[in-house]
């Protein structure tokens, strides 16, 4: 095995949104979170949930449903927030990505994965990665730095930001308690 193969990933986290099967480089992972939550951040896109606390920090949690046009995520007992690390132009960004249910990890070795579809040229697919084939059934690899358009993600920023800065206007007023 060379260096180069120990860098490409073949592990893959797989989610459900509705009855579709997707799947997430495992090295772009941090977390899976029970969904409990969100506080809501006002004039934000119907995507954007509203944001987390999650260990101190302030995370923006995004409803995949909503990203890809389906109706908005319901809370079930499956419901969870896989919590992403992102990048766009060399900027890191951690987001909370709201899917109906983590299914497993599991390992797809190139042979098993085709390129993505050519759905015409209106369509963008860029940031499906490839479509892989478990156990007979097809599932979406997504690039998950591509899900989101740099606009987006200057957004889920901003989002993060004003929620750490709400979140710090509470502290300060419960400490004057």
């Amino acid at each position: 095995m060379t260096d180069e193969s120990l860098l490409i990933s073949n592990q893959y986290l797989t989610f459900k949104l509705a009855d579709e099967v997707y799947a997430l480089d495992i090295g772009k992972v941090r977390e899976v979170l029970e969904f409990t939550s969100v506080t809501k951040v006002p004039r934000t896109p119907e995507f954007m949930r509203g944001v987390i606390n999650l260990r101190g920090g302030v995370v923006p949690v995004v409803d995949m449903r909503l990203k890809f046009g389906m109706s908005r995520t319901e809370k079930s007992i499956n419901t969870c927030v896989v919590i992403v690390e992102i990048e766009v132009d060399g900027e890191k960004t951690v987001l909370g990505a709201m899917v109906d249910s983590v299914q497993e990890v599991i390992e797809l070795e190139p042979a098993q994965i085709e390129p993505p579809p050519k759905i015409g040229l209106r369509l963008k697919t860029d940031f499906i990665k490839g479509m892989g084939k478990h156990n007979e059934q097809f599932l979406i690899i997504l690039d998950i730095d591509r899900v989101f358009s740099t606009d987006e993600l200057m957004l889920v920023q901003e989002t993060g930001k004003a929620g750490e800065m709400s979140t710090e206007k509470e502290k300060q007023e419960s400490d004057k308690k």
